[in-house]
């Protein structure tokens, strides 16, 4: 199975994170839809079919790569 870089879920957890704030204190249609397509993304990008389980093979698969990783930006 593909996995995605270490930035990508970063960026993908940091965007849940947000959004999941910002649902707690609006709850707007447009928050709701960012968030059901971050989770969709989420639970691709780690191979598993709910929130939960995407967030905990995201968070540990940072806790093991590189702080200092930038492979994505070379060529």
């Amino acid at each position: 199975m593909l996995m995605a870089h270490p930035a990508v879920l970063r960026n993908l957890v940091d965007q849940y994170d947000t959004l999941r704030a910002l649902h707690a204190e609006k709850g707007g249609d447009e928050v709701r839809q960012r968030m059901d397509d971050i989770t969709y993304t989420l639970c691709v990008s780690t191979g598993t079919r709910d929130i939960d389980a995407a967030l905990i093979a995201a968070r540990h698969r940072l806790a093991g790569s590189l702080t200092q990783d930038d492979s994505v930006l070379t060529a």
